[in-house]
This record gives C-alpha cells, sequence and structure tokens, in this order.
C-alpha cells in the first residue's frame, strides 16, 4: 500500500512530540519556518498539507499542489487559505474553528489580549524603555486604573467569555455585543448595538471571526464614535479594523491606544512599510506583537497534536489504493 505523503509546515510544530501518531500508513516531512518558494517547491507531490499562517494557500500554491487531499490548518482563522478555491478542487479541509473540546483549554489568545490591554492602559511599553536608559520618572508614564472602567467586547464566544471573566476580576463594567447573539457568560451586560458599544466603553476588545459579513466591522463610519480617549484590542484578524481609519482617529487623540497581534496583510514579505507598523515607528501607543496570540510550547504542542490526529484520522478511513 502507498504512503500518504503529508507535509508539515506550521511555525511551532517539533515532529517528535507528533512521531508517536503516526503510522506505516503516511511519509511526514516536516519543515519549520519555511517560505513560499519552498512551499511550492515541495507540495506537488504530498498528499497532506499543514500550513502557516504568514504565507497565503493562494492560487498558485494550490495549482501546484497536484495531489492534495487534504488540508489541516492549526488556527481558528482562514483567512490565509483560498477557501473558494479550496472546495472547488475538493480538498477536505480542517481547522480548528469549532472543536471546542480543545479550544477551551487554550487561553494564549485571551492572555495576550488582556496583557496588551495592559499596555493601552499603563504604557508599559514606555515604562520599560524609559527605565533601560536609566529614566526615572514617573508622571509622564500616569496610566489608567481599570476599576469602574468599561469594557466592551465585541464577540462574546469563547475567548470573548475569558475577557469579561478577566474584566470582572480587574473589577471592571463589561458590555458585549455579538453579531450573532447567543447565550451570554455571567459578568457582562449586553448592549443592542455596536455604535452603543463604542460609545461608551473606555477598552474595546475584538474577537469574532472574520467573514465577508464582519470585514471592516470597525469602519471610518464607526470608529469616529469611539468614546473620546477609548483604546481598541484586536487579536481576531487584521480585517476586522479599518486600519487607516484607525490611524486618523489616533492621529485626532479619539483613540489614545491600540493594541494589535495582527495586520491587515500579515503574509506580505514586506512587513516593514505596512502601514500599521510604519505608523507604530511615530506613534509609541500603538502597541503591535507578530500574531503570537496561540503561540506558546503547551498550546502549539496540545493544537499540533489535535490537528495532526485529523490527518492520521483521515488516512486510515481514505487509504491510497
Amino acid at each position: 500500500m502507498p504512503r500518504a505523503k503529508i507535509l508539515i509546515f506550521n511555525d511551532g510544530y517539533q515532529w517528535e512530540d507528533l512521531a508517536d501518531l503516526s503510522s506505516d500508513q503516511l511519509d511526514v516531512t516536516c519543515v519549520p519556518n519555511g517560505n513560499k518558494q519552498q512551499l511550492l517547491e515541495k507540495i506537488g507531490d504530498c498528499d497532506a498539507c499543514v500550513p502557516n499562517l504568514r504565507i497565503k494557500f493562494d492560487k498558485e500554491v494550490l495549482d501546484s499542489a497536484k495531489r492534495l487531499k487534504v488540508i489541516a490548518s492549526q488556527a481558528t482563522g482562514t483567512d490565509h487559505l483560498d477557501l473558494k478555491l479550496i472546495e472547488q478542487r475538493g480538498i477536505t479541509l480542517f481547522t480548528l474553528k469549532y472543536d471546542r473540546d480543545i479550544l477551551d483549554q487554550v487561553t494564549t489568545t485571551a492572555e495576550l489580549a488582556w496583557g496588551l490591554l495592559m499596555c493601552c492602559a499603563r504604557k508599559l511599553p514606555e515604562c520599560f524603555d524609559a527605565s533601560r536608559q536609566g529614566y526615572w520618572g514617573r508622571q509622564q508614564f500616569a496610566g489608567i486604573q481599570l476599576n469602574g472602567k468599561t469594557l466592551g467586547i465585541i464577540g462574546v464566544g469563547r475567548l470573548g467569555t475569558m475577557m469579561v471573566q478577566y474584566g470582572n476580576a480587574f473589577r471592571m463594567r463589561v458590555i458585549g455585543c455579538d453579531p450573532h447573539p447567543k447565550i451570554l457568560p455571567p459578568g457582562v451586560q449586553l448592549v443592542p448595538s455596536i455604535e452603543e458599544l463604542l460609545a461608551q466603553s473606555d477598552f474595546i476588545s475584538l474577537h469574532v471571526h472574520l467573514t465577508d459579513e464582519t470585514r471592516n466591522l470597525l469602519n471610518a463610519e464607526r470608529l469616529v464614535k469611539v468614546k473620546h480617549g477609548a483604546s481598541i484590542i484586536n487579536t481576531s484578524r487584521g480585517g476586522l479594523l479599518d486600519e487607516a481609519a484607525l490611524i486618523k482617529e489616533m492621529e485626532s487623540g479619539r483613540i489614545a491606544a491600540a493594541g494589535l497581534d495582527i495586520i491587515d496583510g500579515e503574509w506580505l514579505e514586506d512587513k516593514y512599510n505596512h502601514p500599521l507598523i510604519a505608523y507604530s515607528r511615530r506613534n509609541p501607543r500603538l502597541y503591535i506583537t507578530p500574531h503570537v496570540g496561540g503561540t506558546s510550547p503547551d498550546a502549539v504542542r496540545m493544537t499540533a497534536r489535535h490537528n495532526f490526529q485529523k490527518v492520521v484520522k483521515y488516512f486510515q478511513e481514505h487509504p491510497l489504493g
């Protein structure tokens, strides 16, 4: 029986952590920190691929993947994948989007969102930079006490619920708005519209999936309605936020600070000149991390094993003839 060729192209994988899940049916190649050219060179004779978020899985890649039967993405978001073309080609797609049994154990993204919120509230990166230079001033780094402030959460699902709990622990008033209303967790008050949430919130945190419906959810029209001096946190997807409008409102002072773990078009090679990255060099109150929300050794190991088990099961049920 021929062995299925699996290409693991996802950063953070340690093959020795997955080897016990494999079988004689699989021939596995692991390429850590690979680039798109390497992907194009290697994917041609592969039956399955575990992609990373840094490389767009587009028509060029799919045209090279002549034998591809399975894509197993170790993420909940899919903006790095050409979903329409994947479906047209009849390729089976696995993601973590609906795998609540495993995702409920992964808190890293919510923890980072809270860390970014703390940076916005207390100017922590500026404090670190100043102390490294031997500066020991206080007044210019005066921050915001969270107790009594309002945290607005857009998308009160798995991660949004964790943020509710963190906000409650810091004695904040927590309000929420969800594009798809559901049963809300205790400790959050539902508001009827995003506009009302923006007008009331001192800190706004985005926790929704990027879809055609939610793209530019916080557009220019909505950002001008943000409470003056508020901060925005986005650890979901860059496409949820009108980035040019964000820069404009930060320049005006309406938005005091922003903490982002993602940018729109993060798979592009020239990130140095991306408008948000460039603006962050001029405005120290724009804090950007390189999409590390889900990245910790324990979380990566847990989701990697769960994701790879899907690939193993697929080829157990669909052996190559």
